[in-house]
């Protein structure tokens, strides 16, 4: 058969290719809430008497040109421009209407002089630090109450030289919680891409109390024996776009958090609107989380095109009795997964509490959770759905989950106080999962 000259062979693959080549033309993008923009005015570390030689404190220096910045106010913003080199720096503080730019080969590095590192108050929404009472220390990067603000350049790199606090969290000599990478707190306008961030202390990148972030194109490293070095997490932050990333570190790649047991169900700040796609990497806990610190509800997330491989858990909804809160309406769609130790895990009975002032009749809502499309190769154990008794999990869809094992029998599917539906599972889930579409939920 032939159409005006052209065989059914090479139309095929026409077709064929077209299909291939059409995502990496127009793929869908939720980068447009927060665009980069240039700056009016450029200035130099340089010019500020930094000095990139890896040895040099260049503290004040960065202090002294943010403090420019804030206060000259340039109309239009400046860009705050660092040069090749290594560029050891204490904590610092960035500012409104700046961008923040790393050319190609540039480093910023973390001072690991831990006596001298500043103690901030707790997050209200956690009442306390992650790992200690009191207070935390303070992100080596942070940025309070800001707006327009982008951080970016050639893929020149951020280090925590986190090696010294993980010691200190392995030999239990730790006065305070560690210091985030890279955090915003209440600020909106957002936008960090085309940055390494690596060895962080703690969670690498963490906006919270938050509104229109843009993070893309970044690469997140550190160890997979580096203690609670989570990738990204938004928490308590709405309007978040997290996509064409790469992360392995040694915690969740990914993790959608908004407070901390009766501290996050007081605050009450949910985190909504948030879309994560094509994201690749590698962990020993999940790939792509939610929760387990949810307290302040979770809702509207979209969870699209992830690669994970040498992972613990593929896809893991965590939550716990005292939490509160709510956890729904999510959709997590084409999932591929590479020697994974469990498919999914949507559990009630995961993390720990703040202190023993907890409500245990507070219990978490998980209601409306999608999971379509999701392809498994050397899989352990396909997953577990176990809810909470009193607060069922409810309109659960598996819909086109296939997980195969390693050369052996996969465990069956683990469930209790769920209700939902299944289509097209392998291996079969339970017995909870009707596999009757009587609702439209799971087309949605």
């Amino acid at each position: 058969m032939e159409l005006r000259g052209i065989t059914a062979t090479t139309a095929t693959a026409a077709v064929l290719l077209a299909l291939l080549l059409t995502p990496l033309v127009a793929e869908e993008s939720c980068s447009g809430i927060v665009p980069m923009r240039s700056r009016r005015e450029v200035i130099s570390i340089e010019d500020f008497g930094g000095i990139g030689d890896g040895r040099t404190d260049n503290t004040w220096p960065f202090r002294k040109a943010i403090y420019r910045i804030q206060h000259l106010r340039r109309q239009g913003g400046t860009l705050l421009y660092v040069p090749r080199g290594v560029w050891l720096t204490g904590s610092f503080n960035v500012t409104s209407h700046m961008t923040l730019f790393l050319a190609r080969g540039a480093v910023i590095k973390a001072s690991q002089d831990t006596e001298k590192w500043p103690l901030v108050e707790p997050l209200p929404s956690y009442g306390r630090g992650r790992e200690r009472p009191g207070g935390r220390y303070a992100s080596f990067i942070l940025g309070y109450g800001l707006r327009d603000v982008i951080i970016t350049g050639e893929n020149g790199t951020i280090d925590g030289q986190g090696g010294v606090w993980w010691d200190m969290w392995r030999q239990r000599t730790l006065s305070f919680t560690r210091p985030n990478l890279l955090e915003f707190m209440h600020s909106t306008d957002i936008h960090i891409s085309n940055i390494i961030f690596k060895n962080s202390p703690f969670w690498n990148i963490h906006p919270v109390y938050c509104s229109n972030v843009v993070i893309r194109l970044v690469t997140v490293l550190a160890p997979h024996d580096s203690p609670n070095t989570d990738g990204i997490d938004p928490d308590s932050s709405s309007n978040v776009c997290i996509e064409d990333s790469f992360i392995s570190t040694g915690d969740d790649l990914v993790a959608v958090k908004s407070g901390w047991d009766e501290y996050g169900i007081a605050y009450g700040r949910p985190s909504t609107a948030i879309t994560i796609r094509r994201i690749t990497g590698s962990s020993p806990f999940s790939a792509i989380a939610i929760g387990s610190e949810a307290s302040g509800g979770v809702e509207n997330i979209l969870i699209q095109n992830i690669n994970i491989y040498s992972t613990g858990i593929g896809i893991h909804i965590k939550t716990n009795a005292g939490r509160g809160g709510y956890i729904r309406n999510v959709t997590i769609s084409d999932v591929y997964m590479s020697r994974v130790g469990k498919g999914v895990r949507i559990a009630g009975d995961v993390g720990d509490h703040p202190d023993d002032k907890f409500n245990p009749g507070a219990l978490p809502r998980v209601d409306g959770v999608t999971i379509r499309n999701v392809w498994g190769a050397g899989v352990k154990e396909a997953g577990s759905i176990e809810g909470i008794k009193g607060s069922p999990f409810t309109r659960i869809c598996l819909w086109n989950v296939k997980l195969w094992g390693v050369g052996r029998q996969m465990e069956a599917w683990k469930c209790a106080a769920v209700s939902g539906v299944a289509v097209g599972v392998q291996p079969w889930p339970c017995e909870e999962l009707t596999g009757i579409m009587s609702t439209g939920f799971c087309y949605s």
